[in-house]
């Protein structure tokens, strides 16, 4: 997950801060102090992150593109100038360009808004820009929320109190509301000093950038491993009261399955899981990405020296084609895989599926799977010419039936036409008559088209008024029957608008 690190230097920024008596800092030299901390620590625990600086005032500018090289981000900000007014507005137009030109719109991005709390003066601030929200037309539309999924962390150079004092805080607020909601506000507590920066930068290390370290087994075999970025928590919608689900620190092995029988599946978020301890003769190995991650030295002596069953998996994985499903938590599960990111180096990958017992309806559950030892018959034939995938249901389905859907206003009047075309040549189409005229009321009950009941009601009653005197007597009561009918239903009762139930034909005298 990509971050854009966004440092405000306007000329607020610039106030000093009292510290130790005599010495005096900028609030700027606050926040690059912080900055540098949290740079520190992702060039040792997030060595893989792409990271961006950007500098706004009434302008942006960006100042080191995405990078994974935390020396050239820590020397721009050493060389940060001081410009004018602050225009938040015009530096989150920047960042969706500059975000979408390197990673499209479907790429999640961490953006990170450094700033002192001052919302800048006149057209531009943002406190005019969020006033005029819906004065807008379309060519100058407020840039949040961005096209693409975002966690905005606001980290202010000032205390809660500070903020408070005017209405800064409850703009922040509301732009943390328009990114939506994915995210948080950061305040110095306490005293403006180096040691509350710290601390704060330290709060946003330990919500947004945590390792997120595991113990992968298999049987009698285990691993330290780091999952790279940290899984998120999911929440199933589907659930009565949705709880949180965590991806669980053991990270248990269950089965493998070939590539070819795993196919494409829908996943909901893919990471690299690395070994906690490498090196170079771990490397070679055939762990990809851990050439960029630097250990300490006990660690990485402790690898080349003693077998790793995460590059003995990564290996396997890589030569035989397959991939090894893995339990996330209760009735969670994902698969790992080797993936290729050129010819010589290849990385052992997380995919996470969606919660459940079935997340890949031709696999069946994943807890009916077993392995091929133990049934009747090689299920995948003696020269591998077969595959017992996709497992059939037990019950067959059946799509005979189709469904109704009105995507135009042509498809509903072809359905009304046959109807009333039915409608004319009763008695002797009796029967498709009601059949057409009930599947048209199970569908408008379905969409909650009471309008459309009544207005079919209507048109029937007037065929009846319509119908010569040769006519046959009993398409008058039929015709009358099923207007009555659809009218009932289109009153919402409960007692005649049932989806399941059926108009039946009028039974009369004259009908057989």
């Amino acid at each position: 997950m990509p971050t854009v690190v966004l440092m405000d230097v306007s000329l607020s920024m610039t106030r000093p801060v009292s510290l130790d008596g005599n010495e005096e800092f900028q609030r700027k030299n606050l926040a690059v102090h912080g900055l540098n901390m949290l740079f520190e620590h992702m060039a040792s625990n997030y060595r893989l992150e792409f990271t961006a600086l950007m500098a706004f005032s009434s302008l942006w500018e960006l100042l080191v593109p995405f990078t994974r090289d935390y020396n050239a981000l820590q020397e721009a900000l050493s060389s940060l100038e001081d410009y004018d007014k602050t225009c938040v507005e015009s530096a989150l137009n920047g960042v969706s360009n500059v975000v979408q030109q390197e990673w499209g719109s479907a790429c999640p991005c961490q953006v990170m808004l450094i700033t002192d709390g001052s919302l800048g003066i006149g057209k531009g601030s943002l406190r005019h820009s969020l006033q005029t929200l819906k004065q807008r037309g379309d060519d100058k539309k407020f840039p949040l929320p961005f096209p693409f999924p975002t966690k905005l962390f606001i980290m202010c150079i000032a205390n809660a109190e500070e903020l408070q004092m005017t209405d800064a805080m409850d703009n922040l607020e509301e732009l943390l509301r328009l990114s939506g909601g994915d995210g948080q506000i950061f305040t110095v507590e306490g005293p403006l000093c180096m040691k509350s920066v710290q601390a704060m930068f330290g709060r946003l290390i330990d919500y947004a950038y945590s390792p997120f370290y595991a113990v992968l087994h298999c049987g009698n075999l285990s691993s330290d491993v780091q999952v790279f970025p940290r899984p998120e928590p999911i929440v199933v919608d589907e659930e009565v009261e949705p709880m949180p689900r965590t991806v669980s620190a053991d990270l248990e092995i269950v089965g493998f399955i070939e590539i070819a029988d795993i196919s494409s599946p829908p996943v909901i978020s893919r990471h690299l899981v690395l070994p906690i301890a490498v090196n170079k003769e771990v490397d070679e190995v055939g762990t990809g990405a851990t050439d960029e991650l630097e250990e300490e030295p006990s660690a990485s002596q402790m690898a080349g020296k003693s077998p790793n069953f995460c590059v003995l998996l990564h290996g396997s994985l890589k030569v035989e084609g397959m991939v090894a499903l893995v339990q996330l938590g209760p009735e969670w599960y994902g698969m790992l895989y080797s993936q290729a990111d050129s010819k010589k180096k290849s990385n052992l990958m997380m995919s996470l599926f969606e919660p459940g017992s079935e997340p890949l309806p031709w696999l069946g559950k994943i807890s009916h799977l077993g392995p091929i030892s133990e049934a009747a018959e090689n299920p995948y034939g003696e020269d591998d010419s077969k595959s017992p995938f996709p497992v059939q249901p037990q019950v067959k389905r059946s799509y005979a039936q189709n469904v109704t859907v009105w995507i135009k206003a042509s498809g509903l009047q072809t359905d009304v036409q046959k109807i009333l075309r039915n409608a004319r040549k009763l008695p002797d189409k009796t029967q498709t008559f009601y059949k057409e005229l009930n599947r048209l009321r199970k569908a408008a009950l379905a969409f909650g088209f009471w309008e459309l009941l009544k207005g079919v009601a209507d048109l029937l009653e007037r065929e009846c008024t319509l119908l010569p005197d040769s006519a046959h007597p009993d398409a008058a009561f039929q015709l009358s029957h099923a207007a009555q009918q659809l009218k009932l239903a289109s009153t919402g009762d409960s007692q005649y608008a049932a989806f399941d139930h059926n108009i039946a034909p009028m039974h009369t005298e004259f009908s057989s």
